[in-house]
């Protein structure tokens, strides 16, 4: 038997013909870029998060990029977040010329400590930016009662958090800003890049809307004002057959050409139909798998914080010291696992000027050298399941001593 990892092919055949009648209907009306279908999808992912904002942009990392600049992070700036994460969360706080300061991570979460989060606070820090790993939310009530009492702006992580929620607040809803990846391995993918911006804050929003295409005309305006009290007034007439907006030729700030496909959009509206259902499947998932392999001597199972936390599960993540010698053993047996993340962000060479070193953060080393995750997409059939901690089961036992 052979388990993927992943396999997208299995969820496009439970949403195929929904999905092929709408990529044809908006092939046919000739709309590729913006329109109503990324409207549409907006409102609706801001009524799904529970926000009055959503703002579509090309990817979970554009997103990430845009909602640090529209909240007025700058050159010399620091802004606190974790080093056990995917690269880009870290790479966007560099490229807006602000300082990543990593933190380390609670172990049994994997997700940053807000414990340690003060001791690094500066005259210079100005965000945090938690991720919510591996679909848990960070401890969200803490993070932002921290950020109450030092005056910053909380940016949420929550590329592979959508869905996730604490006490029925979902991911994206609880700091200033939320983030997300539609990348196609996610819990809710297009099929190709795209990402999402969320917030209640107005003035965010028209930034974030005039960041993501060129800084230019109308959004552009008002958000040159809002950044830099800069006031304008826009010239040029309306054109006639309303197709063309003339008001795009007038740039207000330099920006970026950060759009949703309105082909995406589509399949991202009909896949949010499903995604609640999917993010059940996959919490089945992951108790059956903490309930076969939550005793195994030498494998270390994902831990859930208290508080009415509820994950969605991206990945599922077990700890165990023999790292390698797991994957290549379920490797040998055609099980596909993955090894997130092999080298913590503080230890990256391209955060080499940062001077961290090894030792420095101990827990997200330990983690970045233990975790290992196992198949956990909705479309895995029990015996697949069963297959899987077998063999977790046999390897753990011929390691006993």
């Amino acid at each position: 038997m052979e388990v993927k990892i992943l396999d997208l092919t299995r969820q496009y055949e439970t949403i195929r013909e929904d999905v092929e009648r709408a990529v044809c209907e908006q092939m046919a009306g000739g709309m590729y870029i913006g329109g109503q279908a990324v409207a549409d999808f907006e409102q609706r992912f801001a009524e799904y998060i529970g926000v009055k904002h959503a703002v579509s942009v090309n990817s979970g990392t554009d997103a990430l990029v845009i909602a640090l600049r529209a909240l007025g992070i700058r050159a010399g700036d620091e802004v606190i977040t974790t080093p056990f994460t995917f690269f880009a969360t870290a790479e966007a706080i560099a490229m807006v010329g602000a300082v990543p300061v990593f933190v380390d991570v609670e172990e049994d979460t994997y997700n940053i400590d807000p414990l340690k989060i003060e001791e690094r606070i500066t005259g210079k820090t100005r965000a945090i930016l938690p991720v919510h790993i591996f679909g848990q939310p960070a401890d969200m009530d803490k993070i932002m009662e921290i950020a109450r009492q030092n005056n910053l702006s909380v940016i949420e992580d929550a590329c592979q958090a959508a869905g996730a929620a604490i006490s029925g607040v979902k991911a994206g809803a609880m700091g200033n800003v939320g983030c997300f990846s539609f990348f196609p391995t996610k819990n809710l993918g297009a099929f190709g890049d795209g990402g999402m911006i969320t917030t209640n804050d107005d003035s965010v929003a028209t930034i974030c809307r005039a960041l993501k295409e060129h800084g230019m005309a109308q959004n552009g305006a008002k958000a040159r004002y809002l950044l830099d009290g800069v006031e304008d007034e826009l010239e040029g007439t309306v054109s006639p057959d309303g197709l063309y907006n003339p008001y795009k030729y007038y740039n207000y700030l330099i920006g970026y050409n950060s759009r949703l496909d309105a082909l995406q959009a589509r399949v991202l509206g009909i896949k949010l139909k499903y995604l609640d259902r999917f993010n059940r499947r996959r919490g089945e998932i992951a108790a059956f798998y903490e309930k076969e392999l939550g005793h195994c001597q030498g494998i270390v199972t994902p831990k859930v914080r208290d508080g009415g936390v509820s994950p969605v599960w991206h990945q599922y993540a077990l700890k165990c010291g023999e790292k390698d010698a797991l994957g290549n053993y379920l490797a040998a047996q055609r099980i596909g696992s993955a090894a997130f993340y092999p080298v913590p962000l503080h230890l990256q060479k391209a955060f080499g000027y940062l001077g961290y070193r090894k030792g420095d953060l101990p827990a997200a080393e330990r983690l970045a050298g233990q975790t290992v995750c196992l198949p956990i997409y909705p479309e895995l059939k029990q015996e697949e399941l069963e297959y899987v901690v077998s063999h977790v089961r046999k390897f753990a036992k011929s390691q006993e001593r």
